[in-house]
């Protein structure tokens, strides 16, 4: 029997407890998920693609997933998932808007390669709130990450803020 392959794609930029969720259950449906690292400069990165992929890699080591591997991509999610011979494309729900935007890109995606499955899986109640781009906000401003990210991931974070820079004063 062939090798099931899922490729669960994002920026991770930074990865959350969400992510983790996300990829801890997402692996138990496919022999091998590959955690798909791209590019989206619109998102404003803070860290280069390089170190997001080190730190993925180090924190899914960190939860103990031995059926994971991450890899870095600049390319259409569909071309790059059929390259990886993925048959299965992992993506995370937190809200309503999220459903609206990924119901249109499975859709997309679909047309673009019917034979590769878009699976949804629900965050955890506990983590549905949690967003990259939030946890930046929350970090530029001096608030406290550490109920959104790892112990390691919040160090990293709070680095990085501290070396361009914090908003506001109050």
């Amino acid at each position: 029997m062939a090798e099931r392959i899922g490729v669960y794609p994002g920026t991770f930029d930074p990865i959350t407890l969400g992510h983790l969720d996300i990829i801890r259950r997402g692996a138990k449906l496919v022999d091998k998920l590959i955690i798909g690292v791209t590019t989206n400069p619109s998102k404003n990165p803070m860290f280069t693609p390089d170190e997001r992929m080190d730190s993925v890699r180090r924190e899914v080591a960190a939860q103990g997933i031995d059926n994971v591997e991450v890899v870095g991509f600049n390319a259409l999610l569909m071309k790059f998932a059929r390259a990886q011979g993925a048959s299965v494309i992992v993506r995370g729900l937190r809200a309503v808007a999220d459903f609206e935007y990924e119901y249109q890109m499975a859709g997309m995606n679909q047309q673009l390669d019917a034979e590769i499955e878009t699976v949804f899986l629900m965050a955890d109640v506990s983590l549905q709130p949690i967003a990259s781009k939030l946890v930046k906000e929350i970090a530029l401003f001096g608030g406290d990450i550490s109920d959104f990210v790892t112990p390691t991931i919040r160090d990293e974070v709070v680095a990085r803020v501290d070396s361009i820079g914090r908003l506001g004063d109050y």
